[in-house]
């Protein structure tokens, strides 16, 4: 694999739509958080196997949180992007909306981060390019994933004792 840093933008999925139907539901009449995970996990995925240009699995879910609520007949907008990268993982951060299709109006619903780890072809972990941050948010974006790395690193040390 190059070492041939990328821009998030060369990977990112700008726009994954979801349109609600009532068999996407739960008995509140919301949609399922375990759908919109999915979907997130789905969308992650593109982005970590579009940036390392290999297999991927999700190593981890960093955080998943729901902000708001999305109904029937809403339209869900995922979108994700290549944070930063390691070694052979990489976090993809995750946003979701929800559009009501006739007036345009948009509502944050869902904001995630996925751990990936790219695989050779024997299975094991392969090496990915490194992340080059281009803007102001993208930079932030590339320092505060180090940082949630860390507290990952620290909280997988506290688990193991």
């Amino acid at each position: 694999m190059s070492e041939t840093s990328k821009a998030p933008s060369e990977s990112a999925v700008d726009q994954n739509v979801y349109k609600i139907f009532p068999n996407d539901l739960n008995s509140k009449y919301t949609v399922f958080g375990g759908l919109v995970m999915s979907l997130c996990d789905r969308t992650a995925l593109i982005v970590a196997e579009r940036h390392s240009g290999a297999p991927c699995v999700t190593a981890a879910v960093d955080s998943l949180h729901f902000v708001g609520p999305a109904r029937a007949g809403d339209t869900l907008i995922i979108r994700a992007a290549a944070n930063r990268s390691w070694r052979s993982s990489m976090e993809i951060g995750v946003h979701v909306a929800a559009e009501n299709s006739y007036t345009g109006e948009s509502r944050h619903v869902v904001s995630a981060y996925l751990t990936f780890v790219a695989l050779s072809d024997d299975g094991t972990p392969q090496p990915v390019p490194p992340i080059a941050p281009e803007t102001d948010a993208e930079k932030r974006r590339f320092k505060d994933a180090g940082q949630r790395r860390q507290q990952r690193i620290r909280d997988r040390k506290h688990k193991s004792k």
